[in-house]
């Protein structure tokens, strides 16, 4: 009759399968010999990224050409690669591509260790609470400039018409000033500027970054467009010798250990990395918050209702926003729902262990807010609207990073407290005076570049609101 093993030799068969499993490589679908995911993923980036979930599990592997890549699902392998083990980890090679870099330098965004830790010294001033409160003003004021024209029964493009607001709000509020004259065209080239990034995972991306196509010249030239207006702020400024308290005055006084100053380039990165990431992902969150409380009239009466309540015919106020509840429920469902960057990458600097499995060094890592925000196991009906869903109750076993809107860890949006109240002040001023009605029929396709936008626009019929 055999015998029992024992407690060692247990021991020993879990450690020994242990030691297989990290050793294994996590599953996935295999591509072509070649080109590994890249046709499929580029062909449909978010049909892919669900169809790999639902093929293969929390943690998927794949290649694109000769890279390998590891998608990660749940939130507890999010949060050991943004959190727990973020040292081991630096931005992916998309951020670091030609492109990007070219787009924000050496910004916050994509600066790394010691460098790193000294901008976001510098920047966190300029978005404590007390400073971003008096913005608010600023964001009110803006948005009834913008919709001071606006007529009863006329169309308008929500998205256009946030990515303008947006854009000016931003230059006003962190860097004092007036960009109304340029803002068209400036729109017009970072929409254009995006483009490019809705191609990474094609062999096109990667010979435009690195040979002098006439796509890569074309790119450089509309990037050195937003350069001119960056420059003639950073030059306005010293021209002026007023220090306004804002981000550009902060940086502008910051001086290095060994007293030196930035230099223009170094400026010119900073701000160009806030005037991206100040302006496009809110402007986006805004757009679809539309959209989607044009298809909700139930949610949309609600909306309306607490504007009412709360504001009654006043603008709305910094003091207001504890009040805006509903609102700013609706502000976290849209960004469920449809987060502006849809996705996050990181790439592993030394060899670790995700979920069991052993991860290379040079692995790049991608976790999706648009996968894991809308994963049944988080969210009871997770492709509905349901602001109302967002109770302190909920919020409360809402595994951390099952929503992570803004990132995680030390990286985490330094301006999230900021653009939450840009977006919730933007919907009260608008909504107190206008309902949005949407265009009937009007395709509301996702354009996946940088970030997620409708591809043909939020097309909106302009109502009065009477009460």
């Amino acid at each position: 009759m055999k015998s029992n093993p024992s407690l060692s030799e247990l021991a020993r068969v879990v450690s020994a399968g242990k030691r297989s499993k990290a050793a294994a490589r996590p599953p996935g679908p295999t591509g072509t010999p070649i080109m590994g995911v890249m046709r499929e993923f580029n062909r449909d980036s978010l049909g892919f990224i669900e169809r790999a979930q639902r093929s293969h599990g929390d943690i998927v592997w794949m290649r694109f050409l000769y890279v390998p890549a590891l998608f990660l699902y749940h939130p507890n392998e999010i949060e050991y690669v943004l959190a727990t083990n973020a040292r081991n980890f630096i931005k992916s090679m998309s951020l670091r591509s030609n492109f990007f870099q070219r787009l924000v330098g050496n910004g916050l965004l994509t600066s790394r260790g010691n460098e790193w830790k000294r901008q976001r010294r510098l920047t966190s001033p300029a978005f404590h609470r007390e400073r971003i409160s008096g913005y608010a003003g600023t964001m009110v004021d803006y948005t009834k400039r913008l919709t001071a024209n606006w007529r009863e029964g006329e169309t308008r493009d929500m998205h256009r018409e946030m990515m303008r607001l947006t854009l000016e709000i931003v230059v006003r509020c962190l860097f004092s000033a007036d960009v109304s004259d340029d803002v068209d065209e400036v729109g017009a080239t970072l929409g254009e500027l995006v483009k490019p990034f809705a191609s990474q995972a094609t062999l096109k991306w990667i010979l435009n970054n690195r040979l002098p196509t006439p796509y890569h010249i074309r790119f450089h030239r509309l990037a050195k467009k937003i350069d001119n207006v960056v420059y003639r702020i950073i030059a306005e400024r010293h021209a002026s010798g007023t220090d306004t308290g804002d981000l550009l005055s902060t940086l502008l006084a910051a001086r290095d250990e060994d007293g030196s100053q930035m230099t223009d380039r170094q400026l010119r990165d900073e701000v160009m990395t806030l005037f991206l990431a100040g302006h496009e992902t809110t402007a986006l969150t805004l757009a679809w918050s539309w959209y989607l409380l044009g298809k909700d009239t139930d949610m949309a009466e609600k909306f309306h209702a607490e504007l009412d309540e709360v504001l009654g015919d006043r603008d709305p106020t910094f003091a207001d926003l504890p009040r805006l509840k509903y609102t700013e429920k609706i502000v976290k469902e849209s960004m469920r729902l449809y987060p502006p960057a849809y996705g996050l990458g990181r790439e592993a600097i030394d060899d670790c262990e995700i979920g069991g499995y052993r991860v290379p060094a040079g692995t790049q890592v991608f976790m999706f807010q648009w996968a894991t925000q809308r994963d049944a196991r988080f969210y009871d009906e997770p492709g509905d609207f349901k602001p109302e869903r967002w109770t302190e109750e909920f919020e409360a076993r809402l595994p951390k990073y099952a929503y992570f809107p803004f990132g995680g860890g030390p990286r985490a949006c330094i301006g999230a407290s900021f653009a939450m109240m840009e977006i919730v002040l933007v919907l009260a001023t608008i909504g107190q005076k206008f309902r949005l009605d949407l265009v009937p029929d009007h395709p509301a396709e996702i354009y996946p570049a940088m970030s997620l936008r409708p591809k043909d626009g939020v097309k909106v019929i302009v109502r009065n609101r009477t009460r």
